[in-house]
């Protein structure tokens, strides 16, 4: 007989609680705005033409923008805050790099 559909198979982690991955994953989320932030503020101090493509920080956009609708949808704090900030920040160093 096999196990019912909605029986999660057991994993390494699978006794691990939700909170310490959300714990996890906001420090390692906040640490990833750390490096957005370290390009921003290169973006801002360099008097040089920007060496980053339109298409490379849309593309982050859109990936930061789905995994904020994916953290929405889940519940997962952890996923759409950082990763909705980091979205917010795409759209900031686009603006600099158009800017510029």
């Amino acid at each position: 007989m096999t196990s019912p559909p909605d029986s999660a198979p057991k994993t390494l982690l699978s006794g691990i609680p939700d909170r310490y991955f959300e714990t996890v994953g906001l420090l390692f989320g906040f640490a990833a705005l750390g490096l957005i932030l370290v390009q921003i503020a290169a973006e801002i101090t360099s008097r040089k033409p920007t060496s980053l493509s339109v298409t490379y920080v849309l593309g982050f956009f859109l990936v930061y923008s789905f995994w904020t609708l994916y953290g929405i949808r889940f519940g997962r704090l952890a996923m759409w805050l950082t990763n909705g900030i980091a979205a917010i920040l795409q759209l900031l160093l686009l603006a600099i790099m158009l800017l510029k």
